[in-house]
């Protein structure tokens, strides 16, 4: 007996990702009251995706999962604001700025972009985001973040 495809996976398969239905995804994914909600988008991503960002480099539907659920868990209040989009090819570009709340410290805003690929069949095969984790929260603690913006400097710069 074959199974009768629901409203939900016809809606899934409908859609065409590009720039601007990744807006779209994307700032529905981190603007839901605090709590970040991949549910919609997973179905995006192909089971073999690749995602590494500044902290972690993982493998598989399996473990980006448990990472995004990880994510949801530890957020008591994260919004994303999307910038920009663009697309070449495959490859989509979004820039944004995720805001995150912290229980005794101010608000951070972390400045960040991520590159999705897509393959043949138009999901997303690989994710790489890149932002600077520690500068921009450490910005927002008084006197360390000067201090920290100077040690990069003299190493660094």
């Amino acid at each position: 007996m074959t199974e009768k495809p629901s409203d939900h996976d016809k809606d899934i398969h409908q859609m065409e990702l590009n720039a601007e239905s990744i807006k779209e995804l994307w700032s529905k994914t981190y603007n839901t009251e605090g709590k970040p909600d991949w549910s919609h988008i997973l179905p995006y991503y192909d089971k073999d995706i690749y995602f590494r960002d500044s902290i972690q480099e993982l493998q598989g539907m399996e473990e980006f999962k448990a990472m995004t659920e990880r994510l949801t868990d530890r957020s008591n209040d994260l919004s994303m604001k999307i910038v920009r989009t663009s697309q070449q090819a495959k490859d989509i570009f979004i820039e944004w700025e995720m805001t995150i709340k912290f229980k005794k410290n101010p608000s951070s805003v972390l400045y960040g972009s991520s590159r999705v690929s897509l393959n043949d069949e138009g999901k997303i095969i690989a994710q790489r985001d890149y932002y600077d984790l520690w500068g921009d929260i450490f910005d927002n603690i008084p006197r360390f973040g000067k201090a920290y913006r100077r040690f990069m400097r003299r190493k660094f710069g």
